[in-house]
Order: C-alpha cells, then structure tokens, then sequence
C-alpha cells in the first residue's frame, strides 16, 4: 500500500516527465509536507528547482504541472492551488482520505510500506561489561535499540538483535585469580553469588592487580590460561558470565526487551586469521610496536595520522580487533544488507574509523551493505551534569527502573486509593517503565537531556501517561456504544464532513509514511511527536463531533477504532504496554 506522499510523488513526476518530456527521466517531483495547514496537506516544491534548468519562470512551471495533473487519475482525489512565487499546496478530498482509512483498518500494517526485499538487518544495542553494573549510561542504548528492532520487525525485515557484551580481556584474568584465592565455594560450585558481589571482587582485583606485583604476574598469566581454553580457566569464566547475565536478564525482563548474547569472546577465534588476512593484503603498519592501520582521513590536531590499533606491542588483541572482525562476521558469515550500531556519540570516532577500515580491508561494500551509527547523547541529572546518586555513584540500571515503579505506585494510589495490591503493581510497573522509555525516546537522540521523575510521569503533555490516558479513552467510547469494529468496517462508510474529523483522517493516513521515514533517518521522536501529535487531534475529534447516538455514530467509531490500533501499535513499536481502563 503506497502512502499518500508516495502516491503524491510518483504522480507529479509523471506530471513533470508529461508536461516537459525533456527532462531526465531521473528527475522525481519534490513533495513535501505543507508548512502550515492553512495551505494544505503536502506541497509539491519542483518549480523553484527546475526554473534555472528548464529556462522558466517557476509560476509558469507549476501552471503547466497542475495542467498535466488534471490528466492522471488522481486529479479526482485532490485539489492543487498555485501559491506565491511556484509552490503547488495539495489538499486531498475527504472522500478519498475516508476511503483510505477503511483500507488501513484492514490492513495488518496499518498503512506502512512492506520492505518487498527481504533485507536482513543487524542490530547492535545495549552491549553491558560483564562483571559490572548495568547503570544509567546502558539506558539510552538499550531502548533506542529496541525501538529500532521493533519498527523493522513490524516492517518484516528480518532483525538480528545482538549484545555485543564485554565479556573477555585481560581483566578476566585478574578477577579469574582473585576469586581462586577468595571465592573457591562459588567456583565449586556450592555456594551461589550475586552481580553484587561480582562487582566487589572485580574493585579489590583491580586493587591488587595495581599495588601487588605478584598478584599482577599471575593475572596475566590466568589471561593467558583462559584464552588458551585451560578448562579451569574457562569454568570460572563462565561462572563469572552467567551471574551478570542472571542479573542482566532481569532489567531485560522488566524494559520487555529480546536480545541474544553474543559477547567479544564469540569473536575470539577469529581474531589471528582477521590479523593474517590484513597482513596478506599489506594493510598493516608497525608503531611502536604494534600493529596499526592508518587512514588518511582521521588525524589529530597536529595533523599526525591516528592509528586503529589491531594488535598491541605484547601480542594482545583489544576491542577495535574484536569489533572489525563482528563486522567482518556480519557480512560474510550473517549476510547482513544493514548494520546498524547503537552507541553513545562519544564513540563516534571509533565507529567511523571502523566503517572504513572494513572498507578499505574488503569486508564493507557500501554500496552492498549499509552501516548506520545511532549516536545519542547523555543522560543528565537536575544539575545539568551526569546523572549520578547523591553519593556521586553512577546511577544503576536496575534502581533508576525501580524508583520510577515506586513513584507511579504512589501517583495511582493518590489517584484511586481502592486499587486492589495485584492491580496497583501491574499499573505502577507498566505506568513507570512507559514513562523512563518515552522520557528518553521523545528527546531528539543525538542530545543530551534532563532525566525528571516528576515530569515524565505528569499526566498531561507529551509524556507516556498523557498517550495512555488517550488510548484508554479511545476504547471507553467504543465500549460506551458496543458495536464491534470488525463488523462494522465491511458496512460503513467513513464520512468526513467536521474539521476535526478531517485533521485525525489525515493524521491517520500519515502512520506509513512516518515508519517509512524512520527507517531512514532512525530518529524515534518522529514517532513519539507524531503520537503525541494524534492524542492531540484525537481530543479535539472527541471535543466537537459526538459520537454515540449521532446520526454519524458508525462513521466516527470507525475513526475510534483506527486511532486505537494506530496508537497501540505506535506505543508497542516504542516498547510500551497499553492498559485498558486507567
């Protein structure tokens, strides 16, 4: 199902290509939203770029394209008017946008455009250290990974979610032989332990790893033992792995995400043949010791060439080794069409660095394969700084999730002290997880922004729980009148005379184009802002056009019945659950 600026597009270029037939063939029409709805649904913009080409005055361009129009099809289904110095404003007619919706409640994807190639596309998110805390900075990671996940599923791409966890490397080696000497009933494995205790362990090896020679030397020697595949080595590495994974899984459970474990050390053993490969192509330079591929393009401030370091001077491999040989992975091995790499921008060096190594290796095509960095900014406290706890600890994952239940839980008992316990939890978890994921996805991703309880919970403006209440009331309308959707789609014409009527219709038909762009730009407020956006028009519908008992009634349920499903699966794309009653 083409979206309305899809079809806008394609009809204008024949407009352009049957108006000038000298133009390429190459040459598509420029359509674009309207800038106030004063002057329309959309406008076509070509005039002004084709004047200086076609030798024209713009308004003479735009007369002769409106001409063409009136001699395709769709010239029935909207009006054009000519408008100051070229631009055409399109107004669809209210009987076509009616038409449409009836379409789009019978389709699955509500109006979204299907991939007709089936392209695999892999996703990098989340990404914790094992042996460490999951903290605020793995928030923004996470869900703006799973909201991309989520929108090329729905799309019927097919998604690979991965968690490209810091699970090996030289500090195994020293927590290996702090817990052999503290720890030996968790690693025989008769007494249980938590990530809690992990992380203490890891902070007094890191201790003695600095102050203890001795230590020191059998640490790296453990690294050594482990990467070897000693078994004694490997099983505490293992023990290690699967207490942070436990206590991961937990926060995964609780933000409702699915993603598959596939840490560094998946890539383990391929990391000497990606080396022998470089060395045979003549790629690798020796500094100070190490083996190094520079590229012109990244320099410092002096001017000098920075080096991607793929093997240090001691014969060690590190994380840029590890992650050329994933990319390699996921081309060759995977048959990735996208990558798609969600980390903070404070690594924006390091992956555009990467991008071009595995080109200039042969391992990226970029006109085969497309590779996308998701930057996004920090999470801040009120201060304006980083956000952290009172005692200067970054914030952990799992309290930041758990503070934001509890405070939902004493907004609902405010609200409605008769909630029974097992209701009031439910409502609390899902009031509060909404509201951490919205907050953060509303915000443009590639800034920073101010994390506020109080505010992302509010119940009015653009936050989760304003969406909800909208959503809730979207139902209790259809539940007032008590006539089935379904049955009454095949029997029902959607009529738009009001305003109000008019302005949600539009707003509806606009689902599949805005997917559409995400895909593109991976950008998730578009689709934050365009729910906020139909909460707001869906209001002013429910304000000025009565429902049940009108003599529109079938008609304006139908606008009910679209507007829940396009707002709950707008909600679920963002990895929020709907409720349904508040």
């Amino acid at each position: 199902m083409h979206t309305l600026i899809q079809l806008l597009r394609q009809n204008f270029t024949t407009a352009l290509q049957h108006a000038f037939p000298t133009l390429e063939e190459n040459v598509n029409a420029e359509i674009t939203l309207s800038t106030q709805d004063t002057f329309g649904h959309y406008q076509c913009n070509s005039a002004l770029k084709l004047a200086k080409l076609l030798g024209q005055p713009p308004r003479t361009i735009a007369e002769k394209i409106i001409a063409a129009i009136e001699n395709l099809p769709i010239h029935q289904d909207i009006e054009c008017e000519l408008a100051g110095p070229g631009f055409i404003n399109i107004r669809f007619n209210p009987i076509f946008l009616g038409a449409r919706l009836k379409m789009i409640l019978v389709d699955k994807k509500l109006g979204a455009p299907i991939s007709t190639k089936k392209e695999k596309v892999i996703i990098d998110f989340s990404s914790p250290n094992v042996a460490k805390e999951m903290h605020v900075g793995h928030l923004r990671t996470t869900i703006i990974g799973d909201c991309l996940s989520r929108l090329f599923e729905f799309l019927d791409f097919e998604v690979l979610r991965l968690n490209h966890m810091g699970d090996w490397g030289t500090a195994f080696g020293m927590l290996i032989t702090h817990m052999f000497d503290t720890a030996e009933p968790v690693l025989k494995g008769e007494k249980s332990a938590d990530l809690s205790e992990l992380v203490k362990w890891y902070r007094e090896s890191k201790k003695r790893f600095d102050e203890d020679l001795k230590f020191k030397k059998r640490a790296q020697l453990a690294v050594v033992s482990l990467q070897s595949g000693e078994p004694e080595f490997l099983h505490a590495w293992q023990i290690i792995c699967a207490i942070s994974e436990k206590a991961y899984q937990e926060i995964y459970d609780l933000l409702d995400i699915k993603i598959i474990n596939r840490g560094e050390s998946f890539y383990n053993p391929f990391l000497k043949p990606l080396i022998d490969d470089l060395q045979q192509k003549n790629l690798l330079e020796i500094s100070d010791g190490a083996k190094c591929i520079f590229l012109p393009e990244f320099k410092n401030r002096q001017g000098e060439l920075l080096p991607f370091i793929l093997q240090k001077s001691d014969g060690g491999y590190n994380y840029a080794t590890t992650d050329l040989a994933a990319i390699r992975h996921r081309i060759e091995v995977e048959k990735g069409d996208r990558l798609i790499y969600v980390i903070d921008a404070g690594q924006s060096l390091h992956i555009s660095m990467l991008f071009k190594v595995a080109e200039k290796a042969g391992y990226l095509d970029p006109q085969k394969v497309r590779c996308d960095h998701v930057a996004f900014g920090l999470v801040l406290g009120p201060d304006g700084k980083k956000f952290k706890t009172r005692s200067g600890e970054t914030e952990r994952l799992i309290d930041l999730l758990t503070t934001a239940i509890d405070k939902a839980k004493t907004i609902l008992q405010e609200r409605d002290p008769n909630l029974s316990k097992e209701v009031l939890t439910e409502k609390a978890q899902i009031l509060g997880i909404n509201a951490i994921k919205y907050a953060d996805l509303s915000c443009h991703r590639t800034g920073d922004y101010v994390f506020s309880y109080d505010r992302m919970l509010q119940f009015e403006g653009n936050t989760a729980t304003f969406l909800l209440y909208s959503y809730v009331r979207t139902l209790s309308i259809q539940r007032k009148v008590d006539l089935a959707i379904d049955q009454l789609i095949p029997i029902t014409e959607i009529s738009l005379e009001h305003p109000a009527e008019i302005q949600l219709a539009l707003h509806l038909n606009r689902f599949g184009e805005l997917l559409e762009l995400m895909t593109k730009d991976l950008l998730p407020h578009h689709l934050t802002d365009y729910l906020y956006q139909l909460a707001l028009y869906f209001n002013v519908f429910f304000r000025d056009c009565r429902v049940e008992g009108d003599v529109q009634q079938n008609s304006r349920l139908l606008l009910c019945g679209l507007t829940t499903r396009v707002l709950k699966q707008g909600l679920t794309l963002l990895g929020l659950k709907t409720l349904d009653r508040m």
